[in-house]
Order: structure tokens, then sequence, then C-alpha cells
């Protein structure tokens, strides 16, 4: 499998069998995309996001309408300041849109109070960052086991899940290392077991392969990937990157806060 580090400009993000990314293609990769039958689990509906800074009003969205069911893989494309990571933060419960509603797993967001975002957070979605954000002298079972334990959960049943999910990537050997001594690629493979670990509808992923060589991301992606298809877990994911993007069911591109429409070039 080529290189999944290499950043590519918007014309250049995604090709495939189905078509190319780019060209204002709304395209599907070689994965199998869910039936209609599928619940939804994303649906947003004329959600727009505006900043206001310096006395200008920034667009980050504008209104995006969109649909993703359970078990699909969404790749986001497009240019920096695109609106892309905006989108995710929305999903995430990071911030809240300007205008129009954000529903997850049947609970709209921009109604919810702090305290439930927190909630939604622990239970609703998990998160995996360009950054690894690893606790360094924690082994790699308490690093991944962490996110339960604050939610309350059984240690023991935690410990369970924790080191099935790692042995199902690659690094149940590694359960009792210190997280400083891993490569930064087994780092991001110990962050999607974590994002995993609360079992979570759906998990969104904020450029997972940018710091990382060509190997490394292959290895974080099948993790990404092989995880989430087990599970049968929902999947948004930000990338620059071509190969890193031929992962998803689905890719839409974005440009100045707006998905691309399929006659737009």
């Amino acid at each position: 499998m080529p290189s999944a580090t290499t950043p590519q400009a918007e014309s250049d993000v995604v090709t495939n069998g189905a078509g190319a990314v780019g060209s204002g293609i709304v395209a599907h990769t070689d994965g199998v995309p869910p039936g209609d039958d599928s619940p939804l689990i994303i649906s947003l509906r004329d959600v727009s996001k505006r900043y206001v800074t310096e006395g200008r009003t920034v667009h980050a969205l504008q209104n995006i309408d969109l649909e993703v069911r359970r078990g699909e893989f969404l790749v986001l494309v497009g240019r920096s300041g695109c609106g892309k990571s905006t989108l995710l933060n929305l999903l995430g419960g990071l911030d809240k849109p300007s205008s129009g509603s954000v529903l997850v797993a049947g609970q709209d967001l921009a109604l919810m109070n702090e305290a439930s975002l927190t909630q939604y957070r622990r239970d609703t979605v998990g998160m995996v960052f360009q950054f690894f954000n690893l606790m360094p002298l924690l082994t790699v079972l308490e690093n991944t086991i962490l996110p339960a334990l604050l939610a309350g959960k059984n240690k023991q049943q935690s410990e369970a899940r924790g080191r099935e999910l790692l042995t199902a990537i690659g690094l149940g050997e590694r359960i009792a290392q210190q997280a400083s001594l891993l490569s930064g690629g087994e780092m991001q493979r110990v962050a999607v077991a974590r994002a995993l670990i609360n079992d979570p509808p759906l998990l969104l992923a904020d450029e997972p392969t940018g710091n990382l060589d060509s190997q490394s991301a292959e290895a974080v992606l099948a993790a990404l990937k092989s995880l989430t298809q087990r599970e049968g877990k929902t999947v948004v994911m930000v990338t620059h990157s071509r190969e890193a993007a031929q992962q998803g069911t689905l890719i839409r591109e974005m440009r100045d806060g707006q998905f691309v429409s399929n006659d737009e070039g």
C-alpha cells in the first residue's frame, strides 16, 4: 500500500475506480456502504457556523445538510480552512452551530447544556486526533481503559475489553509496556483502541495519520477500519491524504464551508 502521509492538493485528494474527488464528485470507494435501511446515526439540517473576529464575520459552515448511516465510513476532504474541522467539532459536541440542527444517535446537540454534552462526549462519540495524547508514564492498557474508568465503569471488565481491542490491532504483547516506549504508529493505534473503549456508536478521526510515516500510517488505518467494521461503528474522518481517504465508504469534498455538489468543477 502506498504512503498515507503526504498532504495532497484539493484537486489531487482521491482517485479510485468509482471516480475522483477534487472535481466536485461525491465518490464511493471500494468499501461496501451500508444499505438504505441502516439507521441514521448523523443527521444535519441547514447547519451554519459563524465566527466574529476583529469585527468581521467568518462563515465557517454554510447551510450544511448531511446524513450518515450506521456502519458508514465518511471521509471529509478539502483544502485547509474549508470547514472540515469545524464540522468535526460540531459532531463531537465541542462546539455548537449558529443555526440548524445537529442530531447524532437521536440527540440534538444544539439543544444540549454543557453537562449533557459532557455525557454525550463520554458515551456516544470516540475521538482520535493527529496527536496521540497518551499519558507517557501509564502502560498501554492503562491508557486504553482510562476513559472507561473516568466514566465509572468496572475496572476488571474495562481491562478485559481493553485487552480484546489491543489484541485485535496487533498490540496484545505490548499491553504492559509504558506508552512512552512505543513508536508513533503504535501510539496512534492505542489511541484508536482508547476511543472505542466505551463502545460509542460514532468515532471521529481528525488527520489520524498526519504525523506518521507511510508504514505506520498503513497500520493505523488498518486498525481503524478493522475495529470499526468489526464493531459496527460509524466513522467520520478528516484527511488530506489520498491513501487515507480511500479507506472510506463515502467521500465528501468541502469548499468554503459547503459540500461541493456534483456539477461543480
